[in-house]
């Protein structure tokens, strides 16, 4: 005959066996766990889409070149959001390059200057 050791945390049926255990069965497990990290989760979901959004225009409107000239708005009709980005570097000019992951722009006057950062491995 199996201990009663309380109720489940995500369905509150009653539990059968260990007195230590604190759910069912894995869904329970799972759900329960989900619903406890859905809210960080959902807020690292936003940003990663659009951090890799961001990555995305950039790298398009970059193609082949190592550097090219575009303007804000352009940026902006293509649905990039400068709020998010991975890191800044500054230079010893005091200019800050902004970068989402390898990509980074240059914010000067109406015009974006885009370089691609290269990769030191």
């Amino acid at each position: 005959m199996s201990a009663s050791s309380g109720n489940c945390l995500y369905c509150e049926k009653m539990l059968h066996g260990r007195t230590d255990k604190k759910f069912c069965n894995d869904h329970c497990r799972n759900e329960f766990h989900n619903r406890q990290n859905s809210c960080s989760n959902n807020y690292m979901r936003i940003i990663n889409f659009r951090l890799r959004r961001n990555r995305r225009i950039l790298s398009a409107l970059l193609s082949a070149k190592h550097t090219t000239r575009i303007g804000i708005e352009q940026m902006h009709d293509n649905g990039f959001a400068f709020d998010y980005f991975t890191h800044m570097i500054t230079n010893e000019k005091g200019i800050t390059c902004f970068f989402c992951y390898e990509y980074g722009y240059l914010k000067h006057g109406g015009q974006v200057i885009i370089i691609r950062e290269k990769k030191n491995h």
